[in-house]
């Protein structure tokens, strides 16, 4: 939800910290805040200093701020850019935070659920708070364990507090008796160490990493690390040492740079060809009708004997996993369903023998999906990942799992991470079929076809202008509908979503069909339907839900397959994408949805990249 950097080396902090903070501010940006310790002489010896620094809004505005106060000394520090959720936008709110004792501040991802009653506690205790979030709490809570003359440093006072607390927590911790120690910690949400020579840079996104180290180090639920400039101690939060593997960082800077687009969100647009031939590359072998996916292969037999598949996920991953029910249905022949993880986890849900739980997530620390999953796992049901961050929380505690390798996405509306999801899914999907029945031809048909379709998203990407043109028509009207039948019903979910997210124009998505059994009461004159109108088994049931809603007044904009020259006759506008074979199509289709909401964001003025009240990563549930 929000983004987390901290240093400590011989750098000046600074600079170093609100770099990452730019890099990680597509995870929140309702306000930030910036704290360091500096040493100055006394008689007494070295004294150091805590500065905090706390701003509304965008990090622009915190580096303002700074600039105007001629800045903050010191090399050990943290920052923080918040999407709230205690408490309103404020400074008073934004982190860092302070205890009232020591000097102690702390940085905090995540919730603190029985922060009342800590509150309550610590309020007999003599503290005032300042602030109406669950971090500040946290923050006294340490002060009030602090104890240095009872053996009780910042490290252990550390441990001590999160013994006490429910909830999620991503948290770096600095305090003024301690000046040249950093201590860090997570439960639920994520948070990396880089390592360099003297320096360690910590963050909840690698991203803010990767241009100073290619060295870094994934902290599991309840590690906390104690780090200096000379190394690093970790520990669980009942001081139970913990050995972490320090692994190599698999991100190109490049990569997180937005080049000459204009915004992220255009970027990954755009790089949704090359992204899914890196998808693709090594897992497909037309010749041998074959999909090869190492990261599964072990589970095999469990794979051939399943029974039931439930694919879960939040927003645009769940929208790939409504795909991927199609995906498993029509060409594996396994009974599958779809769940929102979030309802997944409290309806107790029914997990039978051979059932397989697939959770897809694009950041892989997606907190309802990781409860689903593990209600899931629970009960029996072998666990499988579709996630893009190597090395989040979900693909260390799935069973087995295949990556996107579509690249990092920094655009909080979701693209490329959409079609490389389906992607996989559609390479799962396949690699069961063969195993269970699926003819070598008709594999060599798909694998043929799904090789092609980075070739087929380009040119539609080609259409670019003209989607552009067509949607400046409309983008004064408030309200949209977004229809499609079979695997395209979900893909016009996310054509919706695009829209909503961005745009903030409101947009429904369903099945063409389900219009008439009440939405259609909601169109009006002018109001624009697009329809996926490609090719299909069900293209002329789609003519009649068209013709439905141009008789009372909609105007239609139709994705229709390219030579179709019938569709004219029923659209206002088409925006025509290759023909491919239908169970393909979601990730050609999709790409004018994309390209609609994000001319229509820009159109109207909004921060692509930046859409209100949401973040990124959704961390808590």
């Amino acid at each position: 939800m929000c983004g987390i950097v901290a240093y400590i080396g011989s750098k000046k902090a600074q600079e170093l910290l609100l770099e990452g903070l730019k890099r990680l501010e597509y995870r929140g940006y309702d306000s930030a805040g910036i704290a360091t310790l500096s040493k100055s002489n006394s008689t007494t010896g070295d004294v150091a200093s805590l500065k905090v620094v706390k701003a509304v809004g965008r990090v622009a505005n915190l580096e303002d701020k700074l600039e105007d106060m001629g800045g903050l000394n010191g090399s050990v520090g943290l920052c923080h850019t918040r999407w709230a959720t205690h408490g309103g936008v404020t400074e008073f709110n934004a982190h860092p935070h302070t205890d009232d004792r020591f000097g102690i501040a702390l940085v905090h991802n995540g919730i603190i659920e029985n922060y009342a009653a800590l509150k309550t506690y610590l309020e007999s205790k003599g503290h005032v708070f300042k602030s109406q979030t669950d971090t500040e709490v946290l923050a006294m809570l340490i002060g009030e364990l602090y104890s240095p003359a009872e053996g009780i440093d910042l490290e252990a006072a550390v441990q001590a507090a999160l013994r006490e607390v429910t909830g999620a927590y991503a948290i770096c911790v600095i305090c003024e008796k301690e000046p040249d120690v950093l201590v860090v910690a997570r439960k639920g949400s994520p948070l990396s160490v880089g390592v360099g020579n003297g320096e360690f840079i910590v963050a909840s996104d690698p991203s803010a990493i990767v241009s100073h180290t290619s060295q870094a180090f994934h902290l599991d639920d309840y590690n906390v690390v104690k780090i200096t400039r000379q190394g690093f101690k970790t520990s669980t939060i009942h001081n139970v040492a913990v050995t972490p593997k320090v692994v190599q960082l698999e991100l190109d800077l490049e990569e997180i740079e937005l080049g000459t687009f204009s915004h992220f969100m255009q970027k990954e647009i755009f790089e949704q060809p090359k992204a899914l031939k890196n998808t693709f590359r090594g897992r497909i072998n037309v010749q041998d009708s074959k999909v090869v996916l190492g990261g599964v292969s072990n589970f095999d037999r469990d794979l051939v004997k399943a029974r039931r598949i439930i694919l879960t996920g939040q927003g645009t991953a769940l929208h790939a996993a409504r795909i991927g029910r199609y995906l498993f249905e029509d060409l594996a022949k396994v009974t599958s369903h779809d769940e929102y993880a979030s309802e997944f986890r409290y309806r107790n849900p029914i997990i039978e023998e051979n059932s397989i739980v697939i959770a897809v997530s694009q950041s892989g620390e997606t907190a309802d999906t990781l409860a689903g999953l593990r209600e899931a796992k629970d009960r029996g049901a072998l666990s499988l990942g579709v996630i893009n961050v190597v090395g989040s929380t979900i693909s260390r505690e799935t069973d087995a799992g295949v990556y996107l390798r579509v690249g990092p996405e920094i655009g909080v509306a979701s693209t490329k991470a959409f079609v490389g999801q389906v992607a996989v899914l559609t390479l799962l999907s396949i690699y069961l079929g063969r195993k269970r029945f699926m003819s070598s031809e008709h594999c060599r048909e798909l694998l043929t076809g799904l090789e092609q379709i980075p070739d087929k998203i380009q040119q539609v990407l080609e259409y670019d202008d003209l989607i552009k043109k067509v949607t400046a028509k409309y983008i004064e009207k408030e309200n949209w509908l977004f229809l499609g039948r079979g695997y395209n019903y979900p893909t016009a979910l996310e054509g919706a979503l695009k829209l909503k997210e961005i745009s903030y124009i409101h947009a429904e998505g369903m099945p063409a069909a389900e219009m008439k059994h009440g939405p259609i009461a909601l169109i009006t004159e002018g109001m624009p339907a697009v329809f996926i109108a490609n090719k299909g088994p069900q293209y002329e049931k789609v003519i009649s839900n068209i013709q439905e809603v141009r008789a009372r007044g909609g105007h239609i904009i139709a994705v229709a397959t390219e030579g179709d020259e019938h569709i004219k006759r029923y659209a206002e506008d088409v925006l025509y994408v290759p023909d491919v074979p239908e169970c393909l199509s979601p990730m050609v289709t999709v790409i004018p949805l994309q390209l609609m909401a994000y001319h229509a964001a820009v159109l109207r003025g909004h921060d692509v990249d930046k859409p209100r009240n949401l973040a990124k990563s959704v961390t808590v549930e």
